[in-house]
């Protein structure tokens, strides 16, 4: 078969193919890409009519543009293409060709209030920081669930509170030009009892401390993150991983570990060699988080068992946190028992000696805080019993005077009732 034969069935191919969408065909459930590569005769009146076709098919559920489409193709497809009750993925990565204009274009569809869209990949295409933006603000009442957008060219982030998609649950921004500004923006999805983003990635951007710092504040008190990818950020040092490490398992006090994120369950960076210590502390950290995902007391619990009452994980994380002082000094120590009681139990003989020895200067104190309460309770009971002497003496006076007083009252009158009886005496005679 030579090429003009080849030509020709290519383009039978491609107008059966277009009249099987037109047709409403139930079998067909994903429109293909490739074969719109079949048809170079293709002008833009023409993808906008193949777009209506696509928003008119109540089967399709996947569009996969992927590869090969310019801009101008673009803006034409979604111009036909506006609104659609059963398309759920749209795949159209890898197209270099793809500008903001292109994104704007599909604002209307992506606005719809039959879009039932939960995927889109725009992946290395050139929306740039603007396209983004346009997207991210249309997806407000979408019911989209994942957002793929690497290799954009994405540089600044603008993200309106009042405009985050409610649904969002995983956003992929890897290899752009992303920095602190942009984490600061992103940390807007990871607030609020409402968040509801579980996967973050942003590989290979230009993310470094400070906007690890932005990321870490945001997730303290986060619920839903689950993922969260760095990798490939050199700007990221050593100090940045150990803020990470802290936002995971907070060793400063038993109550900071308790109040530590307990929902991460993946993060991934880029760790030297000689910082494999701190990449072992996160592992555990979030290998614990995964095994109680869905009872953070029992994760808190459990990060305190491992870290706090462990001598040698606790010496390194203390060194890398920079803490010095030892846990037991912020125990009460009426509870020491039942902590020695745990240490025992999870960790042995050998970490129950080192537990005793670090937390003797308790013990010692209640006994001598017991011994102390005896001495003063002896000091009060005496004072007590002195001062109940020198009352009773007081009394014993006041009772001796109310006699004196009494018999002197009682000569007064006697002597009063015997000279009346005198007087009347001398009348008679």
């Amino acid at each position: 078969m030579d090429s003009d034969e080849s030509s020709v069935d290519d383009e039978d191919r491609f107008k059966a193919y277009l009249q099987r969408v037109k047709d409403n065909n139930p079998h067909l459930k994903i429109f293909q890409g490739f074969m719109m590569g079949l048809s170079s005769s293709l002008t833009n009146e023409g993808w906008e009519q193949i777009g209506k076709d696509v928003s008119n098919n109540t089967h399709l559920e996947n569009i996969n543009l992927n590869t090969g489409v310019l801009n101008k193709h673009l803006v034409s497809f979604f111009r036909g293409l506006t609104s659609s009750n059963t398309i759920k993925n749209v795949n159209l990565s890898n197209n270099v060709g793809i500008r903001a204009e292109g994104v704007r274009s599909m604002v209307p569809f992506l606005q719809n209030s039959k879009n039932c869209l939960r995927e889109l990949d725009f992946s290395y295409n050139c929306i740039s920081s603007e396209g983004f933006n346009v997207l991210f603000r249309a997806l407000r009442d979408s019911p989209i669930e994942k957002l793929n957008c690497n290799r954009c060219g994405i540089e600044s982030i603008e993200i309106d509170s009042n405009y985050i998609p409610q649904n969002l649950k995983s956003l992929t921004l890897i290899a752009n030009n992303i920095n602190a500004d942009g984490c600061r923006e992103l940390a807007k999805l990871l607030q609020g009892d409402d968040a509801t983003l579980r996967s973050l990635e942003l590989c290979s951007n230009k993310v470094d401390d400070d906007g690890v710092e932005i990321l870490v504040d945001a997730l303290q008190n986060n619920k839903s993150l689950k993922e969260l990818r760095l990798s490939g950020n050199d700007g990221i040092s050593n100090q940045g991983q150990i803020l990470l490490l802290k936002l995971l398992n907070d060793i400063s006090s038993i109550k900071a570990t308790l109040l530590s994120n307990h929902t991460l369950e993946c993060l991934s960076l880029e760790i030297l060699d000689e910082d494999e210590e701190i990449k072992t502390h996160i592992y555990m950290a979030t290998e614990i988080n995964s095994e109680h995902e869905s009872n953070p007391d029992a994760t808190g619990r459990k990060k305190v068992i491992c870290t706090q009452m462990c001598s040698v994980k606790r010496t390194e994380l203390a060194a890398l946190q920079e803490i010095d002082h030892s846990v037991y000094s912020e125990i009460d120590p009426l509870h020491l028992p039942e902590v020695l009681s745990l240490v025992d139990q999870h960790h042995g003989l050998g970490e129950l000696y080192v537990a005793l020895k670090s937390s003797i200067a308790g013990v010692i104190s209640i006994v001598n805080l017991k011994k102390c309460m005896l001495q003063e309770k002896e000091y009060h009971a005496a004072k007590a019993a002195k001062h109940a002497a020198i009352a009773a003496e007081h009394r014993a006076k006041a009772e001796e005077i109310d006699a004196k007083l009494t018999a002197i009252d009682q000569a007064a009158e006697a002597n009063q009732d015997g000279g009346y009886s005198q007087s009347n005496k001398r009348r008679r005679t």
